[in-house]
């Protein structure tokens, strides 16, 4: 197909608040998915100080093919201990309120890398317990104590994507395991029935419209509070190609078919990604 981007991916440039905050980031050597991952809402999230921090360092032990994170398939990799305390810093130089956490998935970790989850939290709520964070969750490789680990250190939502459909698990993440994405987003709730979770579809891979609704139902079915849907784009011609560009009338469409299934919130849109406008989402559950 042809992979010109359509009119709606117009993406803001850079300013000197934006380039100075990337510049913040690189000096406290912290990394986000924001950068790694290539999101197209880099500069309007930056500029409005929102980041996701991700942790664990910047090298995934998935093979995950639309992902533009670094990739390795090494036994051992380096644990960087002092990364927790240099991302709380940068949230108290900035004074945040809230703050996204996500990792890379590190399957040479013994708990897949819930410790410096927890450390990171616990420094964070160090500054100020009042701040709210979303942490965004690798699968663990389904090991429950981990999940429960991360879950005790009562972050304010816990996210874990299901990503895409069953049918291109294989093709696009080999590694990973659809059912396992469920059980730990229902895990969730058993451990912490008021705990708000949340998932997240890329579209344009190739599914169908049946199978991004059985997937919704899914993640309903499983107990998942807030939906995320947006635009797959590939990071680079290495990646899987873009197979298709969902409209924006298709994606209310899925927003409406979502929320009528149940799901708290559904953000659906191009542009969108799992932690969207996450400030907001919560703000508004948690007034109602």
């Amino acid at each position: 197909m042809n992979n010109r981007l359509p009119a709606w991916f117009k993406q803001d440039i850079p300013d000197a608040t934006v380039r100075g905050r990337i510049q913040l980031l690189s000096e406290f050597n912290v990394n986000t998915v924001c950068q790694q991952a290539k999101c197209p809402n880099l500069s309007f999230c930056f500029k409005e100080l929102k980041f996701t921090f991700m942790i664990l360092g910047n090298i995934c032990t998935r093979n995950c093919r639309f992902c533009g994170v670094a990739q390795s398939e090494k036994k051992t990799l380096s644990l960087d201990e002092n990364e927790p305390y240099r991302i709380s810093q940068i949230a108290k130089i900035l004074n945040l309120k809230f703050v996204l956490i996500t990792s890379v998935t590190r399957d040479d970790l013994t708990d897949g890398g819930a410790a410096q989850f927890v450390k990171t939290i616990e420094l964070i709520h160090g500054i100020d317990k009042d701040i709210k964070l979303e942490v965004l969750i690798p699968d663990f490789s389904g090991n429950i104590a981990s999940l429960k680990t991360v879950i005790d250190a009562r972050p304010s939502i816990l996210a874990h994507n299901i990503e895409t459909v069953n049918r291109l698990y294989k093709t696009l993440r080999p590694k990973a395991n659809y059912q396992t994405s469920l059980d730990m987003l229902k895990k969730s709730k058993e451990i912490n029935p008021l705990l708000i979770t949340k998932s997240s579809l890329i579209l344009g891979l190739e599914e169908s419209e049946e199978e991004i609704i059985y997937t919704m139902e899914d993640l309903r079915y499983n107990q998942c509070d807030i939906l995320t849907l947006g635009q797959y784009l590939a990071p680079s011609q290495r990646h899987y190609p873009v197979k298709e560009f969902i409209s924006p009338e298709q994606f209310q469409r899925y927003r409406r078919i979502g929320l009528n299934m149940g799901f708290k919130t559904v953000l659906s849109g191009p542009k969108v990604r799992s932690s969207y406008h996450a400030e907001e989402v919560l703000g508004e559950l948690e007034y109602v």
